[in-house]
């Protein structure tokens, strides 16, 4: 080639993607790849290789191949969107009402994955646009795995914050019941009963758990108390944001409150039900602000929160260590510990319980229990240093969450990222046009 065809244009452009994919390279701390440059240099200077094999050359008035456009079109596409998933921004859908009324059902948003750092792929080869399912199947393959590695982000998680995670419990799914919890049926109903009823099970790398959002209430290394359903942690009252919503039965004088009412002060009448014999709706969730203008109805005689108090039928096995030594329900419960890196409990009958998932499942150690001790990893042991740190998650929906008071910590490697901001939101008990969310329309999370 001739240095003198190069254009200054041509010397600009490959210095400006030079840069930007050095500190690529440099936030990835792989230094493998800086091997990129001399491809970036032929693209765009030398054009010695075809690197787009695929892409045809057009000459002056030649017909286009709309096939090859098209196949170009997709390849582009996949490439950029799955480098964007990966390391900045991903698309998620919010499945459930556990978040209401700070995020509804049928919310669609991008999470930001530069606020905490991305995690470098454990498991890369996936289908493109897929988390873990395509076509009822896994849409992944295990055959390379790589280990966890976070790269640097821009803060760390505090309390307060939304926090989208891989579902602690999600490592075994039920092929038949993949929205259940297996670890829940099998403390109530056993092990084989379980997966003859509703297997075989599947079990999923970390970073192929399901999605869950839930707002973090305790970071690694507070102490965390719930009285009355309300949060205290390290001694202090958390701020109550203006989401959560506790669930109270509400008697009225006789009649059902108007409905247009309610959907007035946002409430999701879908789950709500009145019972004319009481009368009143044994379960209305709300916030402080609807609790209040609920009082002020006319024909709204009691308002009465619905609070669990041990012992409630069922919770022994439900609520988070599952013993029912510690008296605990979703609404007075701790007080609680959070692990933190580098900190040492001592581990005996009692702590156990509290930590022994973290010891087997997440820091990936065998545990023993024999009539000599505590073993862990073939040693005896009476104590346990944590390798990473731990959070305790909630919904803003605090009765109908399926939450860390149910399953217990989430693992700083499970974290994925934080909302930033709503680009869609529909109400599937609506018809179109009129299930569109309009005011929540490129909300800011």
């Amino acid at each position: 080639m001739n240095w003198k065809d190069v254009t200054p244009k041509q010397w600009l452009k490959l210095g400006l993607w030079s840069v930007l994919y050095i500190a690529w390279v440099v936030w990835l701390g792989n230094y493998w790849w800086l091997l990129g440059l001399p491809i970036i240099f032929d693209l765009i200077i030398t054009k010695k290789v075809k690197w787009l094999f695929w892409k045809k050359e057009y000459k002056e008035g030649e017909k286009h191949n709309v096939w090859l456009d098209w196949l170009d079109a997709i390849i582009f596409a996949v490439v950029v969107v799955t480098f964007i998933n990966v390391f900045f921004f991903q698309a998620f859908k919010i499945p459930s009402s556990s978040m209401e009324s700070t995020l509804y059902t049928g919310d669609h948003l991008f999470v930001s994955k530069l606020t905490y750092g991305p995690r470098v792929p454990q498991t890369p080869l996936t289908i493109p646009f897929t988390h873990n399912v395509a076509f009822g199947h896994e849409s992944y393959s295990t055959l390379i795995q790589n280990d966890y590695r976070r790269l640097k982000g821009l803060r760390s998680v505090e309390r307060g914050d939304i926090v989208v995670f891989g579902f602690p419990n999600g490592d075994t799914v039920l092929t038949k019941a993949p929205a259940e919890d297996y670890h829940a049926w099998v403390r109530t109903s056993g092990r084989e009963y379980t997966i003859e009823r509703l297997g075989p099970v599947i079990v999923r790398p970390a970073d192929k758990k399901d999605h869950y959002v839930k707002r973090c209430v305790a970071v690694a290394g507070d102490t965390l108390v719930v009285k009355d359903g309300l949060v205290w942690v390290n001694g202090q009252q958390q701020e109550v944001w203006p989401g959560v919503q506790l669930t109270y039965r509400v008697t009225t004088s006789g009649g059902q409150i108007n409905a247009r009412i309610l959907d007035e002060l946002g409430l999701n009448l879908k789950e709500l039900s009145f019972d004319a014999r009481i009368p009143a709706y044994p379960w209305m969730p709300l916030t402080e602000a609807q609790l209040e203008k609920v009082k002020a109805l006319k024909n709204v005689v009691d308002v009465t929160p619905n609070l669990d108090v041990f012992p409630t039928p069922g919770q022994d096995l439900e609520i988070f260590p599952f013993t029912g030594k510690t008296r605990w329900t979703r609404d007075y419960f701790g007080p609680l510990w959070i692990p933190r890196k580098g900190a040492t409990v001592t581990l005996d009958a009692e702590t156990l319980p509290l930590y022994e998932r973290i010891i087997r499942d997440y820091e990936h150690n065998s545990l023993e229990c024999t009539p000599e001790g505590i073993l862990v990893n073939g040693e005896a042991v009476t104590s346990y240093t944590f390798k990473q740190d731990y959070y305790f998650m909630m919904g803003d929906n605090r009765h109908n969450s399926l939450d860390s008071r149910y399953w217990g910590f989430v693992p700083e490697d499970h974290i994925v990222g934080s909302p930033a901001i709503i680009w869609l939101s529909t109400d599937s008990s609506r018809k179109f046009p009129k299930s569109i969310r309009w005011k929540r329309f490129l909300k800011l999370v």
